[in-house]
């Protein structure tokens, strides 16, 4: 079977590398372009462009797939199947029908949930306690096409939009492979999503991780797991950027105190919060490297009643 593979991050390597592994023929794989990185501004490849250099192939960069001559490009490699996994990028109908098994795409949620950008780390944020990884035919709307295969992952109490990346990228990669031998054996069962169970969720942006100390601890504490490693959520101490990377919640205290700094020994430095207290755990100041709240609190004082935000 003849696959064009779509990808772009860390996150579409795995099935990539499976699809490899599997024995079936990548005629091509189509990533987003090049971009500056840095404070350079050096352009740097997206990881599966990387990934299919040392696999040994060809890879087409278009800056938007849905141009006619890029239609064209691609139909020249005669897909069997085309499978997407984090491309990007909207496909237009012309791709959508050319390949005769269809287009397959992995998605990192329990469809029809969290259809759209970034579902894993908002999966975090909102406190769910289960994800997963859907395989679905593609149609012309985003995420709406048919249910092919499902694997639930639960999360754990600790899980971090990292954590949870990386463990739906294993899934997924091996869902993938299975389901691309159901459809090409003819025993793939196509299931319609619920319009009504349809929830949408947006991109990240770093603007998303400015923490409101007026929330509840509890929603401080997941958006935390949820941006961590990327954008991370933040505050401002003195004027200057703080990172929080880990943190606890408890209970109790002022909410007229929204984010002052109620208790600082040199070994704990806790928050209140709109509803509960937050415990930071692992902070970043501006300019600063990644520590322990104990190692933060001996290269910079922080004294009870100090206004973070």
């Amino acid at each position: 079977m003849r696959v064009i593979f779509m990808g772009t991050p860390d996150f579409a390597v795995g099935t990539l590398q499976a699809i490899a592994r599997a024995g079936y023929e990548i005629v091509l794989v189509v990533s987003q372009p090049d971009k500056p990185k840095g404070r350079g501004n050096v352009m740097q490849a997206p990881p599966v462009k990387e990934a299919a250099m040392a696999l040994g192939i060809e890879v087409y960069q278009p800056r938007r797939v849905r141009m006619p001559e890029c239609v064209e490009h691609l139909r020249e490699y005669r897909p069997d199947m085309i499978v997407v996994a984090a491309f990007g990028q909207i496909l237009p109908p012309e791709i959508l029908a050319m390949p005769r098994y269809g287009c397959i795409n992995v998605h990192a949620s329990l469809l029809p949930k969290y259809r759209g950008a970034a579902p894993i780390q908002w999966a975090v944020i909102n406190g769910e306690q289960v994800s997963g990884v859907t395989i679905q035919r593609m149609a012309e709307g985003i995420d709406t096409g048919d249910m092919i295969a499902k694997v639930e992952v639960p999360l754990a109490a600790d899980e971090t939009g990292g954590s949870l990346f990386e463990r739906l990228a294993e899934v997924g990669a091996g869902l993938c492979v299975d389901t691309m031998a159901q459809i090409e054996a003819g025993n793939a069962v196509y299931t319609p999503q619920r319009e009504e169970d349809a929830t949408h969720v947006g991109m990240i942006h770093k603007q998303l991780g400015k923490i409101n100390w007026k929330q509840p601890a509890q929603n401080i504490e997941r958006l935390v797991r949820g941006l961590n490693p990327w954008p991370s959520a933040y505050t401002a101490l003195n004027g200057r950027i703080l990172k929080i990377w880990s943190a606890a919640v408890l209970p109790g205290g002022n909410t007229d105190e929204a984010g002052c700094v109620v208790e600082s020994d040199g070994r704990t430095l806790i928050v209140q919060t709109g509803e509960g207290r937050l415990s930071l755990r692992e902070v970043q100041l501006e300019g600063k490297k990644r520590m322990g709240i104990d190692a933060f609190l001996r290269g910079c004082e922080v004294p009870t009643g100090t206004y973070l935000g």
